[in-house]
């Protein structure tokens, strides 16, 4: 067909060219999403024509909807009760919520992991890690010994 195809189109956008082909074939009616070829085409488009579409992996995920919990105009009561935990003012308050939400649920008295962290606060191990880090270098969870690796506590003590 006197078209001078190589493998560089391939080998530089292999994520790319994958996702493209389930695009293609993926479909979630409820969820309103279809099938499209229009990845497969841009991709079509660089190795034949020589076009130099962007060819972003990103650009073929599909961004889920996210539904928000309606909680209308009620407020938790949080004035009454004291964390029995030290959490510095230098963190995120989103770190905040997730220290205590880990001391509600686990205490000084019962371990927990990585696993256990990405469970209750519904997030991926990455930022898991990340936390239980912090949390170390703060000195508010001290590692378990004898409970296999990576399992964690939190100090009694107050350290500052």
């Amino acid at each position: 067909m006197g078209l001078n195809v190589t493998n560089d189109v391939f080998a530089e956008n292999a994520w790319y060219f994958r996702n493209s082909l389930v695009r293609a074939n993926y479909n979630d009616l409820p969820g309103g999403i279809l099938e499209t070829t229009e990845y497969q085409e841009t991709f079509l488009r660089n190795l034949l024509l020589g076009e130099t579409n962007e060819l972003k992996n990103r650009y073929t995920h599909i961004r889920w909807k996210e539904q928000k919990q309606d909680i209308g105009n009620t407020k938790q009561d949080i004035e009454s009760s004291k964390q029995d935990i030290d959490i510095p003012d230098s963190i995120t308050n989103k770190s905040k919520q997730h220290i205590q939400m880990l001391f509600e649920e686990y205490g000084s008295d019962r371990f927990f992991g990585r696993t256990e962290v990405m469970d209750l606060l519904k997030i991926t191990a990455s930022p898991a890690s990340a936390l239980i880090k912090k949390m170390l270098d703060m000195d508010i969870i001290i590692p378990m010994k004898g409970k296999g690796k990576g399992k964690y506590l939190f100090s009694r003590e107050k350290k500052r």
